[in-house]
């Protein structure tokens, strides 16, 4: 696929980047060059292979899932002008 100076200025103009005029040459052809390289992608045969999440087949390291903190609540709301059932009572903003 090959995009011309109209292309590129219309794609400028959506992506809302300022583009100099000289450029738009250079601009053309590379953006051509890389909807060319998509459409040899496209063009592979992957019937059978499956989708995978990273290139490499890495293990996420995981934690235990134990609670390592207890309940503070009580503790961070003594500081709180005001709290009501464990909630903290704030000034309507919006009105």
């Amino acid at each position: 696929m090959s995009l011309d100076a109209s292309d590129v200025e219309k794609i400028a103009h959506l992506a809302r980047l300022g583009i100099n005029v000289d450029d738009i040459p250079g601009y053309a052809r590379n953006l051509s060059d890389i909807l060319s390289f998509v459409e040899q992608l496209n063009s592979v045969d992957t019937t059978g292979v499956e989708p995978l999440a990273h290139p490499l087949e890495a293990t996420q390291r995981l934690r235990p899932d134990v609670v390592t903190e207890g309940n503070n609540r009580e503790h961070f709301q003594q500081v709180a002008p005001e709290t009501e059932s464990g909630l903290y009572l704030v000034p309507q903003v919006i009105e």
